[in-house]
């Protein structure tokens, strides 16, 4: 819409109120979007940016690799000059929504002789083009997020390079940077629902808990969201100010995944042994909710959330390297010394 960024807080903060969701787009609005607007050209601006907040250009992220993941500048994935454009030979994993996304955002080697931080570049990659086989990944939750990506003579056309040629780490750190702050948004599961309010609201609407230990319980997730909202704020603070996410990012998505995980195990145990049946929410067994079409949809968000929440401090970057880049940027803590 135009407007400044204080405005725009304010206009998420009405939607929020109001149940209305912005596109699911997450990849492209949270973390290509920024690093275009970073760095692409005004050329690139115009091409992506307004399908992409519109959410009509759904974007993927081509970084993992089956043997660089945590370690991701080992990656080996390969982009060769042709012409004024690149052709890519390499595989990308867990990438997800790669099996619905127009574009990816790529990493790819450029100068194999480099520092492997120092020849790396950054793409889009067309997930339509000729020679991306895209194949699914199924988790335990059974539903398709995940996929590996084969890249098997892939064309890029010049336009494509985001940057300057080798500048592909820096911009990785950008990207990565909003990829925590997206994930460690308002609700327990990478910014989407429910939220620790929400499970509190459960309780409250089926009559509360009686047995202290889980009050109790219940009591340490309601504080643990309101500091992760504190922190939030800190977050915003400084997007308003026109700063790049710090490592206060990494600070707050470590404590937003075991915070998840903490929310969705509660929830298992509220829902005592019911919770191994399906169609069980957190108070449904243990206060006896009467069942209806509302409550076993709810039942079903719980359920899918518990099954899930493992991924969240494995999947964006794990929990140790988080607390990797919190001891080395903010603490000043010396990197590990060699074996």
């Amino acid at each position: 819409m135009g407007a400044d960024a204080t405005h725009q807080l304010i206009v998420d903060d009405e939607l929020s109120r109001a149940g209305v969701r912005r596109p699911t787009n997450t990849i492209g609005i949270g973390w290509a979007g920024p690093t275009i607007l970073h760095a692409g050209t005004d050329a690139q601006k115009d091409r992506y940016l307004l399908p992409l907040l519109a959410g009509e250009e759904i974007w993927c992220q081509l970084f993992s690799e089956p043997g660089a993941g945590s370690d991701l500048a080992s990656l080996t994935t390969r982009a060769y000059p042709d012409g004024d454009g690149w052709v890519v030979e390499g595989q990308k994993l867990w990438t997800s929504y790669a099996h619905v996304a127009r574009f990816g955002i790529l990493l790819a080697r450029t100068e194999p002789e480099a520092p492997i931080h120092q020849g790396i570049s950054y793409f889009v990659c067309p997930m339509d083009a000729p020679g991306v086989t895209v194949r699914p990944l199924i988790d335990m939750t059974g539903t398709h997020t995940f996929n590996e990506v084969f890249l098997d003579g892939v064309h890029l056309e010049g336009g494509t390079l985001i940057g300057d040629r080798g500048q592909g780490w820096s911009l990785a750190k950008v990207t990565l940077g909003n990829e925590r702050v997206s994930l460690s948004g308002a609700g327990s599961l990478w910014g989407m629902g429910p939220t620790a309010a929400d499970l509190v609201e459960a309780v409250r609407t089926c009559g509360g808990v009686t047995e202290p230990v889980l009050r109790q319980r219940l009591a340490q997730v309601w504080v643990e969201g309101e500091i992760l909202r504190l922190l939030r704020l800190r977050t915003v603070s400084a997007a308003v100010g026109g700063l790049e996410p710090g490592p206060e990012a990494s600070v707050r998505k470590a404590l937003a995944d075991e915070h998840g995980q903490h929310v969705m195990t509660l929830a298992r145990d509220l829902a005592g042994a019911g919770a191994m049946l399906r169609g069980a929410g957190p108070v449904h067994q243990q206060l006896g909710a009467a069942p209806s079409a509302d409550a076993s949809f709810a039942a079903a968000v719980w359920e899918y959330g518990y099954l899930f929440a493992p991924a969240l401090t494995i999947g964006g970057g794990t929990a140790e390297v988080q607390r990797n880049i919190i001891a080395e940027r903010t603490l000043g803590l010396p990197h590990d010394l060699p074996a």
